[in-house]
């Protein structure tokens, strides 16, 4: 419950606020990629700001999780690697459990019904 409401609180002004940048720039603005000859056409792009303003947001989210993701993957590396020896250590102490109840159970007399 806490979360739906934070999750609106975050999204709802997120939006409004999006809706507004979207309305207050709809003229179309040329991107030009060739900074020696901006009036090439084959290197420019004429689209609404908001647009530009959005994509260009949205790419820097993706760069940013994929440096953040390539960065932490020796943190992730030495998880999976604990987890194995974890793994193996468990199963070590199941085996040495199983073996000290069959060495329990070989050592009691067996009881002689009367």
């Amino acid at each position: 419950m806490i979360r739906r409401l934070l999750t609106l609180l975050v999204v709802l002004p997120l939006g409004l606020v999006l809706i507004v940048l979207s309305v207050a720039n709809r003229q179309s603005v040329r991107l030009a990629l060739n900074p020696f000859d901006p009036a090439d056409p084959a290197l420019s792009v004429a689209s609404p700001l908001f647009v530009l303003l959005i994509l260009a947001v949205m790419l820097g989210v993706v760069i940013g999780a994929a440096v953040i993701w390539f960065s932490q993957g020796k943190h992730r590396k030495q998880a999976r690697t604990q987890s194995r020896v974890a793994a193996q250590w468990q199963a070590e102490a199941d085996r040495q459990k199983n073996r000290a109840e069959q060495i329990a159970g070989a050592g009691l007399p067996a009881l002689e019904a009367k």
